[in-house]
């Protein structure tokens, strides 16, 4: 599990980041894949309901996620920040006390979500027509969540320890895994939908378990630690955490963004197409985390440059990473666009019949539904660069505005104006906007 050690102080800029994006994007790709595999296999055993049953969990997995992300970018930043400065003890204290944190938000949120599944579902916004499947999917999936925030946590910590091949490694074995135990469990077992959730949340605790065993007996410096225990310990702790959060906060309302689209989507075209609708919604929302990942991927991988350059005052190499970045987020945006314009019906055909109404719907939206992925792609490596450099004002505001700020408003107001149409543009509309502000405070501050 060695690797050779990475100087982010002193090497190549441009070789630093290829270095560590390359295996962080193919991980994170792989990660997005697990829940397009189990659609692909539910749209093909179950049909277009069965991508609308699991649409309607989305968004809980979605929040849970941000707060893996949130928890995993604030404590990288912090330790790198610290090995900077030589307090190597310090973060790996940190380290600790972050994976030891979200092991207590999975325990809460996946035993609440386990006493009350009906419930759980309704308040998602679950037809009761869907309810069975939703809550079927519900019960043999989300136990896994606690592996699942491990990971997002672990992740992080293992690039900053000089491992990405590892993290890599992580995601891509349990998608893999995936593929093989969805297509076991729906197929020859004929498990349906609890085959696929079965199958996810095994792959997932996989990744789990080796991310994990690294931090325990490989890391080179981030390893885990025993901690103190008592009321001191517990407050400099509640600090320390509250100083994660703090830093990682955008991060959890990147990942909010996508868990409001999903509710947003899923209640408009509840409202004006049915559950086709949702269906065809659902196709979209099984490809939008790979363009999410892509984003967090440029994101994360300028990360740990600007932050330990940022720990040394090294400008000059802090600003070469923002501009690496961000030329990297403009290419990635043009090329993901472009799939989606050009291969609708391809990638509408992976999951259901193109003979199906939710198909037909899915393959009209999809050029509208992608128009925005560049504007998305940037938004999250400007968000990422402002994390990086711990401002967390500008980086909480610009995650507002495209989570919240425009993207409710577009959903609402779009379809009276465009009709269907408008439902698809609503994302791509809150993102331009997004960035035209991004623009404006940028062109600001280079004029003062």
């Amino acid at each position: 599990m060695k690797e050779k050690e990475i100087d982010f102080g002193r090497a190549k800029v441009s070789s630093l980041f290829n270095r560590v994006f390359f295996p962080t994007l193919l991980g994170m790709l792989g990660m997005s894949a697990m829940m397009a595999i189990d659609g692909i296999f539910i749209g093909h055993s179950v049909g277009s309901d069965g991508i609308a049953a699991v649409n309607i969990v989305v968004p809980v997995l979605m929040l849970l996620t941000g707060v893996g992300l949130m928890v995993g970018m604030g404590c990288s930043v912090v330790s790198s920040l610290r090995l900077a400065r030589g307090q190597v003890l310090a973060a790996r204290v940190s380290v600790t006390r972050a994976m030891l944190f979200v092991t207590a938000v999975a325990v809460v949120v996946v035993g609440a979500m386990l006493a009350f599944p009906d419930a759980s579902a309704r308040a998602l916004g679950s037809s009761e027509h869907l309810l069975p499947l939703v809550r079927e999917y519900m019960v043999w999936y989300i136990p896994s969540w606690l592996f699942m925030l491990w990971t997002a946590v672990a992740l992080f910590v293992i690039r900053l320890d000089g491992a990405p091949n590892l993290a890599m490694a992580c995601s891509l074995t349990s998608a893999v895994l995936n593929v093989f135990l969805d297509w076991l469990f729906m197929f020859p077992f004929g498990w349906g939908i609890m085959g696929a959730a079965f199958a996810t949340s095994l792959s997932t605790a996989a990744g789990g378990v080796i991310a994990v065993a690294y931090l325990l007996f490989f890391a080179r410096r981030l390893r885990v630690v025993r901690v103190r225990v008592g009321w001191r310990a517990l407050r400099a702790a509640a600090r320390d955490l509250a100083g994660q959060c703090r830093v990682g906060s955008s991060s959890l309302l990147a990942e909010a963004t996508l868990a409001v689209l999903t509710f947003m989507g899923n209640y408009v075209f509840m409202s004006y197409l049915g559950d086709d609708g949702v269906g065809a919604f659902g196709i979209a929302c099984y490809y939008t985390p790979f363009v999410f990942m892509v984003g967090n991927a440029i994101a994360q991988s300028a990360q740990p440059i600007i932050s330990y350059n940022f720990g040394l005052k090294a400008w000059p190499r802090v600003r070469a990473a923002e501009r690496v970045a961000l030329r990297t987020a403009v290419v990635c945006g043009l090329v993901v666009t472009a799939g989606f314009v050009f291969f609708a019906r391809e990638l509408v055909g992976l999951f259901v019949p193109l003979d199906n109404a939710a198909a037909r719907l899915a393959v009209e939206g999809f050029p509208y539904f992608s128009a925005g992925f560049v504007f998305f792609i940037l938004n999250l490596a400007v968000i990422g660069y402002f994390q990086s450099l711990e401002r967390m004002r500008p980086a909480t505001v610009f995650a507002l505005l495209r989570g919240v700020a425009w993207l409710v408003p577009s959903f609402l107001l779009l379809p009276g104006l465009l009709g269907t149409r408008g439902i698809w543009l609503a994302l791509s509309v809150s993102e331009l906007l997004t960035f035209l502000c991004v623009a404006v405070f940028f062109a600001v501050r280079r004029r003062r």
